[in-house]
């Protein structure tokens, strides 16, 4: 995963594939990236990050670490100067949020968590009667946030947090996760080799920080530990619990597309902006399909924000207090966003009926393997065609864009696809 944006004011995850592409339209897919740090920056010695846990002992006894434990965490433990590198990355690149959403919320992501949703559907309807939360908006989480359990993360919480603790920018927060680290170790209910995850903390299939995982985790296959890491039961309903605790409204949706009348400002709207529906039906608000606003459990009076991510001329949304719940859990609206549309998606739903406002639009997973696929026959060095579009694609992207008259934007959109293709094709008939 390349992960890039910061989630530091967000409760539940530090880093996720939801954030390969990061940036949308300018901003991180959370909160704003953090001042670059200047390239003069030195890292301390091992004598001085040793000399920076011992000086943490005291603190962790008093957040509830026995001194035998830390002093077990923390004996061989070494640091990860590669996390510094990672929290201080300022990427330049800008995804516009319909890559961001064409990336996350595709046939492939589709068709697996509708698998999923059949292979655990007695543990999803006990989940659903026990938090109120559909099993469709639960599998949406898993999928965006770890792809359903395949991409969780390879770091050791206790060594990147622990560097993160002693070194760079926000030290006292990572050594509240630090330290929550080392309760959940204590308490037995996962091993170190277990508690590995995201280079920032977040961990397990849907990718708590360890604050919030003793917050909201839950046993809920009944063996005596909240294990994220290898329950799929204990996962679930953890993330479940997470939303139900964040305002979850149980029979109300999320939001839905609407249709906005050609002419109507939208200047001021935006999700925390809530009027109630009758005010929305007599501006000429219909939803996309053109019927009315109410129906389906929703009333005149009940509270919905409009929200246009691409402005006035791309997709618009009413969304309710279930979307601010999805929010809390990575404090983006495009990656609430995703979350939504995913869960519609997986209940039979299909896709927007606006277009979104470009002429080049975004790629799935599938279709930006196959641009890797051509790069790499090119001779490109951009690694593995994995559909993650990083630095090293996206400059190989500029250059055949380049090359084929195009506009060098180093995205990995329908416009360089369907001009590999074509030249692929021209190929073939020579």
């Amino acid at each position: 995963m390349r992960q890039l944006a910061w989630v530091f004011g967000s409760a539940v995850l530090a880093m996720s594939q939801a954030q390969a592409e990061l940036i949308i339209n300018g901003q991180p897919a959370a909160v704003a990236a953090a001042p670059a740090v200047p390239n003069s920056y030195a890292y301390s010695s091992q004598n001085d990050f040793q000399g920076c846990l011992a000086g943490l002992r005291g603190r962790a006894v008093s957040a509830g670490i026995s001194g035998a434990a830390y002093d077990r965490y923390t004996q061989n433990l070494t640091p990860d100067y590669s996390v510094i590198e990672k929290l201080n990355y300022q990427p330049e690149f800008s995804t516009p949020i319909w890559d961001y959403l064409s990336g996350l919320v595709d046939e492939e992501r589709v068709q697996l968590g509708q698998q999923k949703l059949a292979q655990h559907r007695a543990v999803l309807n006990r989940v659903a009667a026990a938090y109120g939360v559909p099993a469709e908006t639960v599998v949406a989480v898993w999928g965006v946030e770890s792809n359903f359990g395949d991409i969780s993360g390879k770091y050791p919480l206790l060594q990147s947090l622990g560097t993160l603790s002693c070194e760079g920018r926000r030290q006292g927060y990572f050594r509240g996760e630090f330290f929550a680290a080392m309760r959940i170790l204590q308490r037995g209910d996962l091993t170190e080799q277990q508690l590995k995850g995201s280079w920032a903390g977040a961990f397990g299939h849907t990718q708590f920080m360890p604050s919030t995982y003793e917050e909201l985790a839950v046993d809920f296959d009944g063996d005596g530990r909240r294990d994220l890491v290898s329950s799929t039961s204990d996962a679930l309903a953890s993330t479940a619990n997470f939303l139900k605790k964040r305002g979850w409204q149980t029979g109300q949706p999320w939001g839905f597309e609407v249709k906005v009348p050609q002419g109507m400002s939208i200047s001021g709207e935006g999700r925390r902006n809530k009027k109630p529906l009758f005010y929305w039906s007599s501006q000429g608000l219909m939803r996309a399909d053109g019927s009315p606003l109410v129906q389906g459990g929703l009333f005149d009076s009940s509270q919905a924000g409009l929200m246009a991510p691409a402005g006035a001329n791309g997709p618009a949304f009413l969304v309710f207090k279930n979307f601010d719940a999805i929010y809390s859990y990575n404090a983006a609206e495009s990656y609430a966003l995703a979350i939504a549309h995913l869960s519609d998606r997986l209940q039979g739903k299909g896709a927007f009926s606006a277009a979104w406002p470009t002429d080049d639009a975004g790629t799935s997973r599938a279709e930006r393997r196959e641009i890797q696929q051509f790069l790499l026959s090119r001779g490109y060095d951009i690694g593995a065609a994995d559909g993650l579009i990083g630095d090293k694609t996206r400059q190989a992207i500029r250059q055949e864009q380049s090359r084929l008259g195009l506009n060098p934007t180093g995205r990995a959109g329908q416009q360089i696809l369907q001009a590999f293709r074509n030249e692929h094709a021209k190929t073939m008939m020579r």
